[in-house]
């Protein structure tokens, strides 16, 4: 026997289809339950062994072929394996076992096909070779041979369907319309050790993480272009340096739009929180966001996938202690924040924090902190002002049931490096900061962060990304700020600037950057992104971006409209506005193409707070009134609630308004991982009896200037 596959590989069995057709079934069932790392389970052998006698079988016709068959290969970025994977004839078959049973389910379809997609997508030796997904429930009798070529011209056959009686007809059908003469002899044995660059949704990599604690093979690793591992290893470097020599550090984290900012905070956290696949609770970490959606679709997608997981080894798991368990090292930030405030003497004296000896027990070294060594905060530039957050507490949170501190003397930022200065020992801060994303009103940027290290913390050893300097980070004085400060050491390791999220097209970020800055190089910058198969369209019809983005998708790839929170007027294009509430994105996110409540149904838009550091496949962007372009500049308003868009004043916090608004799009622009169409509609040119305007508030005008702009710029339109 040759070719049989060891266990540090991709795959539990690998073979030429003439060694295995020799083999005995036993043999083969050994070598995939000695290569298996999981728990063993009756159910799973015996679905293995109904899967080797078959395709001993089914093979038959081939052995004298240059042919492969793999069990069990595994796709990191889906967190799953492919139950058997042929190469004959210059073609991959993926085929998904449901042993024993006799019906088709939609899920099951959309499972096969995701393995199609992603071998084309991200598996190099795949790329060019037609990819034929079939889901084999074997005792299914329906089976029809309608061999269609895919819509999508790409190679990847529409998924197939076929009982094990008829699975080999339906192979020698698809061979008959399908193969392709190989003229390299070493593509099959080198299918196996084919580079494989993935480029995981954030969930899907969150995921991952958490239940291997490992970042291998989730992202991609050409080690000339993407700088996650360097980051990685850099941070963790500092984390030791600092446990070592007993200091306190902060690091500031740069990336472009869909960088992995995120990935790089998660897989930090979990590889100080776990060791070994234990619980680390001398050294542990707490990633940290005040993005309410972000952390609630992560935490339960991680809850729902570890709870899965242990009931499929037979542990009992509910979903509440799954959730409990993740919420340990993934928090909204004020939570922390209110461990902390119930620590200090309240109110203030001399404007200063003390910790109150009544509230809080010293613990060791953990002196009057929590009890984590290294905290993340993720989208730091997005940490409030003091004059909000002490706005904020005055009246005791949103709804005034919080506890009340009437004289808050700090940022949040400069409260957050109070609280982890508490410890007696040592302590990290990674600060992840995303550039031109300030969203909201009283968020602080970086410049909160460093003029509290200047002035209160200069014992803090402060390692600063050398992207920190440039325009969109605290208006570019980050080097003024930081002249007096002799702690600084900055580091290009600290500053991710390839795009994960677009694996098509890695130059979209800077495209929506000069889009958006009406700089000369956006119309050369489209036309790169487009030819790297990422398209970017243009419409003014809605149906029609739904229609498009409807016949992109495919599998459990995900849709969405977006829409900034200012806009107004989206009711007219049959859209309304994802209600707030953290619950509510879960569903838009989470939920599959059966659920109304899912972002695929193309009915509720989420805005840029609610899909900040998230993503889609496909995405329309509704572009509203809210932003217009006239006379060569951007022009801001906002509607009144009942018949007329205000333009936002030119005042300093009318500036820093619009700033924010601005913002918004390029947060909305940089959210789909294959392609967006931006939807500008026409407006309302209809008047009414008496020679008035039938929709004053959707007047053509107000869309026309951003709709021939976009349009300047060489955008295809559909």
């Amino acid at each position: 026997m040759t070719n049989i596959i060891t266990t540090h590989t991709r795959c539990l069995f690998k073979s030429t289809v003439q060694d295995f057709l020799d083999m005995d079934e036993n043999a083969v069932l050994g070598y995939i339950v000695r290569s298996f790392h999981g728990i063993d389970q009756t159910t799973t052998n015996e679905a293995w062994e109904g899967e080797i006698t078959i395709m001993q079988h089914v093979l038959r016709p081939w052995k004298e072929d240059d042919a492969y068959v793999f069990f069990e290969y595994d796709i990191p970025r889906l967190g799953k394996r492919v139950d058997v994977v042929l190469l004959i004839r210059g073609m991959v078959f993926c085929l998904e076992f449901k042993v024993g049973k006799r019906d088709a389910l939609q899920s099951d379809m959309e499972q096969v096909l995701d393995y199609a997609l992603d071998l084309k997508n991200f598996h190099k030796f795949s790329a060019d070779k037609p990819i034929v997904p079939i889901l084999v429930p074997t005792k299914y009798e329906n089976t029809k041979i309608d061999i269609k070529p895919s819509a999508y011209d790409d190679m990847v056959f529409n998924p197939l369907i076929a009982g094990e009686d008829e699975l080999q007809s339906v192979i020698a059908k698809v061979l008959e319309v399908g193969a392709t003469e190989i003229h390299d002899d070493s593509w099959g044995f080198n299918w196996l050790i084919s580079p494989y660059t993935p480029t995981p949704t954030i969930i899907e990599a969150a995921r991952t993480l958490y239940e291997n604690h490992s970042v291998e093979d989730i992202t991609r690793h050409e080690a000339d272009k993407v700088s996650t591992d360097t980051t990685i290893a850099y941070l963790l470097d500092v984390v030791k340096r600092s446990k070592d020599n007993s200091e306190k550090s902060i690091c500031f984290v740069t990336g472009v739009p869909g960088a992995g900012k995120t990935l790089v905070g998660l897989d930090v956290a979990i590889k100080q929180s776990y060791k070994d696949g234990e619980k680390d609770n001398e050294n542990g970490a707490v990633y940290l966001s005040g993005n309410g959606p972000l952390v609630a679709v992560l935490t339960e997608a991680l809850a729902i996938d570890n709870r899965k997981k242990c009931q499929e080894r037979g542990e009992k798991k509910n979903l509440s202690d799954s959730r409990r368990e993740v919420g340990e090292f993934l928090q909204i930030i004020h939570r922390y924040r209110d461990n902390m405030l119930a620590k200090i003497k309240n109110p203030v004296e001399n404007g200063r924090l003390e910790i109150d000896p009544t509230k809080a027990v010293k613990n060791g070294e953990t002196g009057y902190g929590e009890v984590e060594h290294v905290a993340i905060f993720d989208e730091a530039q997005r940490s409030w002002t003091h004059k909000r957050l002490a706005d904020y507490l005055k009246r005791g949170g949103t709804y005034g049931n919080k506890l009340k501190v009437p004289n808050f003397p700090v940022s949040e930022a400069s409260f957050l490096i109070w609280s982890l200065d508490q410890r007696e020992d040592w302590a990290v801060i990674i600060c992840l900061v995303g550039g031109g994303q300030e969203i909201n009103t009283g968020e602080a940027g970086i410049t909160e962060w460093i003029k509290a290290l200047n002035e209160e913390y200069t014992h803090w050893k402060v390692y600063i990304s050398n992207k920190l300097i440039e325009p969109e980070y605290a208006e570019g004085r980050v080097n003024d700020l930081l002249q007096y400060n002799r702690n600084v050491t900055y580091s290009d390791s600290l500053h991710l600037a390839v795009s994960l999220r677009s694996f098509r097209a890695e130059t979209l970020s800077a495209f929506v950057h000069s889009l958006l800055s009406f700089n000369p190089d956006a119309s050369s910058l489209y036309r790169n992104v487009y030819a790297k198969g990422y398209p970017i369209l243009l419409t003014r019809d809605i149906n029609k971006a739904r229609t498009w983005l409807r016949s992109k998708a495919r599998g459990t790839q995900q849709t969405g409209i977006l829409v900034t929170k200012v806009a107004a007027r989206f009711k007219p294009q049959a859209v309304n506005v994802l209600a707030q509430g953290d619950e509510n994105a879960v569903h838009w996110f989470l939920e599959d193409k059966t659920d109304i409540r899912s972002s695929n149904y193309l009915e509720e838009a989420a805005t840029e707070i609610q899909v900040q550091g998230l993503e889609l496949d496909y995405a329309c962007v509704l572009w509203d009134a809210d932003m217009r372009y006239e006379n060569g500049s951007w022009h801001f308003y906002k509607f009144n609630g009942k018949n007329k868009w205000n333009p936002v004043a030119d005042t300093s916090n009318g500036r820093e308004e619009k700033k924010y608004m601005l913002n918004a799009y390029r947060v909305l622009l940089t959210r789909a991982r294959q392609g967006i169409v931006i939807c500008v509609p026409e407006g309302n040119n209809r008047l009414n009896s008496e020679g008035f305007p039938e929709d004053s508030t959707r007047l053509p005008e107000f869309y026309d200037g951003t709709y021939e702009y976009l349009k300047s710029l060489g955008i295809k339109e559909i």
